[in-house]
C-alpha cells in the first residue's frame, strides 16, 4: 500500500508548493518540479520513480496535452503554421550544432556528439502549456506558434533519431524499420487522425450524449483521448501528440466547453501534478562534482540555443519585439521528450553511463529555467501593452 502514501505526499506537497509559488509570483510548475527533487532520490528519498509514478505521470501528461488541444484555436494554429515551422526548424538546427560543439569540446566520439545534438533539439511543450494556461495565453498568436512549433519539433526530432538509429544499426527493442516505412507510418498517422477528427469524433460524442449513464460525454472524451494517444504511440509518434490532436478534434465540436470543465479538475487535482513531480524524481546529484563544468556549459548552451533559434525563426516570419522572445522561451524546456531520448541513447550506447546523470541534470535544469523565462517575457509584453494604452 506504499502507493497510497506516495499519492498523499505528492498531492500535499505540490499544492503547498503551488500556493507558495503563486504568492511569490513564479510559475507553479516550478514548485512541482522542485517537489520531485525534494521528496525524491536526490534529497529526502520519500518517493521513488517506480511503476506507480510512471503510469500516473504518463496519464498526467496525456491529459495535460489533451486539455491544451481542447483550449487551442484551430484557426489560429492554421494561421501560424509558417512561423511554427520556422521556429521548429531553427529551434532544432541551433541546439543540434551547439550541442555537437559541446560534445566535441569534451572529446565525445562523433556518433555520441551527434546524438547529444539531437537530444537537445527536442522540446517539451507540456511545460510551456502549463505557463501559457496560467497566464491565459494559449489562444494568443505566440501560444499558437509555440504549440505548432513544438508538435513539428517532436515529429522532426523523432524522424532524425530514427534515421540515426537506422544508419548506425542501433534500434530500440522491437524496432529497426526501414526509413521509407517510418515515413509512411507518419503520413498514415496524420491521414487517420484527420479522418477520425472529421467524422468519427463527432459521431462518438453524439452517441455518448444519448446514453443513459453518468458523465457519458466526459468518459467518451477520455476514450477518444486515450485512443488517439495509443494510436500515436503505436506508430512511434508519442502519446502526447495523439492526445493533443484528440483535444483539437473535440474542440471543433459543440462539446468543447463541457468536456474542458469536467476533465480539467480531474487532471489538475491528481494526474498532472504527478507528471511534473516525476520529472524532478529523475534528478540525482551523483557524479555531478566531476562533471560540473560540462553541466554548466551544456545548460547555458541548451537554454541559449533554443531561445535564440526560436526567437530568430519567429522574427523571420513576422513577429517583432518581445513576442519573438516569448516564442523562443516557450521552446527552451526539454522535459519528458529529452528524458525519453536520453534513455534511448543509453540503451543504444550513444550516451555513456558516465555522462547520463549529468545530461539528466541539464534536461531538468532547462525544464526549471524555461517557465521562468516564459513568464518573464509574457509579463514584460503585458507591461508594454499597458504603457501603450
Amino acid at each position: 500500500m506504499v502507493f497510497l502514501l506516495t499519492l498523499c505526499l505528492v498531492l500535499l506537497f505540490t499544492k503547498l508548493a503551488g500556493h507558495f509559488c503563486n504568492r511569490v509570483g513564479i510559475p507553479s510548475v516550478i514548485g512541482e518540479l522542485l517537489v520531485g527533487i525534494l521528496i525524491g532520490p536526490a534529497l529526502l528519498g520519500w518517493v521513488q520513480p517506480d511503476d506507480f509514478m510512471h503510469y500516473f505521470s504518463e496519464i498526467g501528461v496525456i491529459i495535460l496535452m489533451f486539455i491544451a488541444g481542447l483550449e487551442s484555436d484551430l484557426e489560429l494554429l492554421k494561421k501560424y503554421w509558417r512561423p511554427a515551422l520556422a521556429v521548429a526548424l531553427l529551434g532544432i538546427v541551433f541546439p543540434a550544432l551547439m550541442g555537437f560543439g559541446v560534445a566535441e569540446l569534451f572529446n565525445f566520439s562523433v556518433s555520441n556528439a551527434i546524438f547529444l545534438g539531437v537530444l537537445f533539439s527536442a522540446t517539451s511543450v507540456s511545460i510551456s502549456v502549463q505557463v501559457l494556461k496560467d497566464l491565459n495565453k494559449i489562444d494568443s498568436e505566440e501560444g499558437a506558434t509555440i504549440l505548432g512549433a513544438a508538435v513539428v519539433d517532436d515529429i522532426v526530432v523523432v524522424l532524425i533519431l530514427g534515421v540515426m538509429l537506422s544508419l548506425m544499426n542501433r534500434s530500440e527493442p522491437g524496432e529497426g524499420l526501414p526509413m521509407w516505412e517510418v515515413l509512411l507510418l507518419k503520413v498514415f498517422f496524420f491521414i487517420v487522425i484527420f479522418a477520425a477528427s472529421k467524422w468519427l469524433v463527432p459521431w462518438v460524442l453524439n452517441l455518448s450524449k444519448k446514453l443513459i449513464a453518468v458523465e457519458s460525454v466526459s468518459a467518451f472524451s477520455l476514450v477518444i483521448c486515450l485512443g488517439f494517444a495509443y494510436f500515436a504511440e503505436l506508430l512511434n509518434m508519442g502519446a502526447i501528440i495523439g492526445a493533443f490532436f484528440a483535444g483539437v478534434a473535440i474542440a471543433q465540436t459543440d462539446y468543447r466547453k463541457k468536456v474542458d470543465e469536467k476533465l480539467e479538475p480531474i487532471g489538475y487535482a491528481v494526474f498532472i501534478p504527478m507528471f511534473f513531480v516525476s520529472i524532478g524524481l529523475n534528478m540525482t546529484f551523483s557524479g555531478m562534482a566531476k562533471h560540473i563544468v560540462f553541466i554548466s556549459i551544456l545548460t547555458v548552451v541548451a537554454v541559449l540555443s533554443k531561445l535564440v533559434g526560436g526567437a530568430l525563426g519567429a522574427r523571420m516570419t513576422g513577429f517583432k519585439g518581445i513576442s519573438t522572445w516569448i516564442i523562443g522561451s516557450g521552446m527552451v524546456s526539454r522535459g519528458e521528450m529529452a528524458l525519453i531520448i536520453a534513455k534511448v541513447g543509453l540503451a543504444s550506447n550513444f550516451l555513456s553511463e558516465d555522462y547520463y546523470s549529468s545530461v539528466i541534470v541539464v534536461i531538468i535544469a532547462t525544464t526549471i529555467i524555461a517557465p521562468l523565462f516564459l513568464k518573464a517575457t509574457i509579463v514584460k509584453q503585458e507591461s508594454l501593452n499597458y504603457e501603450k494604452m
